[in-house]
């Protein structure tokens, strides 16, 4: 009798469907996760945001400036930052600026255990949460370095990691006018990296918020800038909002 040998190729698509406190659901395609780097919309929303590892001489202006232009920005702020300059920490917050973490101690996460990652994300949100009252639900890791333990245990915690599509390069000396034309590259949908003690920084923010209302560009906290529900991350860091529940959507 003659035998038909049929070979069945099977291709898995691994999918990883991370869900933590507060609703995040996050599906990441061929095992890679991917933190948020930019948000798909088309309404002219862009974020701004302000890494504090060292020093808060600049901070108030900073927030002075952005109330100056309506812009709510968002900081992310390092554990023994927030030790030394509690009462600034209440005040971004009182003044209406959206707080993220920044890890405790600013270490390398990727080379981290997951329990070590926990201790800096736990750790580091509960000062916040102590001086402000608020939850929190950014986190921004240092240096940008990531792994999929990482953007796990940071998604366990009901957090949403944020990276940035627009760099300022402002840590870097760069003068405020050099600081605001790598910056009005920023569209819709892009998040912005900054730093609250970068040399030029507080001259550079007008020239960053006219340039941004030329291009008809309006300014939301990160918070608010991205979705929370409903939506995956493509390989490039673009969050995308599902327009079905499937689950297998191709990244």
């Amino acid at each position: 009798m003659k035998q038909a040998i049929v070979a069945i190729s099977v291709t898995l698509i691994c999918v990883t469907v991370v869900c933590g406190i507060g609703g995040i659901s996050q599906v990441y395609a061929d095992k890679r996760q991917v933190p948020i780097y930019c948000v798909d919309r088309q309404d002219g929303y862009v974020a701004i945001s302000f890494d504090a590892a060292w020093g808060a001489d600049k901070t108030r202006r900073i927030m002075d400036v952005c109330d100056e232009y309506g812009v709510k920005a968002t900081f992310f702020l390092v554990g023994f930052w927030i030790d030394k300059y509690p009462e600034m920490v209440a005040e971004i917050s009182n003044r209406g600026f959206e707080i993220g973490t920044h890890s405790s101690t600013h270490p390398q996460m990727s080379k981290l255990s997951a329990d070590k990652c926990r201790e800096e994300l736990s750790v580091s949100s509960k000062k916040i949460f102590d001086i402000t009252g608020k939850p929190v639900r950014l986190f921004r890791p240092p240096f940008g370095d990531y792994n999929n333990q990482l953007l796990t245990t940071a998604s366990s915690l009901g957090l949403y990691t944020i990276q940035w599509s627009v760099d300022s390069l402002d840590w870097k000396g760069l003068s405020a006018r050099e600081i605001a034309e790598r910056v009005q590259k920023a569209n819709s949908g892009d998040i912005i990296l900054c730093h609250n003690n970068s040399d030029h920084i507080v001259e550079a923010l007008p020239l960053i918020f006219e340039a941004a209302k030329l291009k008809n560009l309006k300014f939301l906290t990160i918070g608010e800038l991205i979705y929370t529900e409903n939506y995956y991350v493509d390989n490039s860091g673009k969050q995308i909002l599902r327009k079905d529940n499937s689950a297998l959507d191709n990244a």
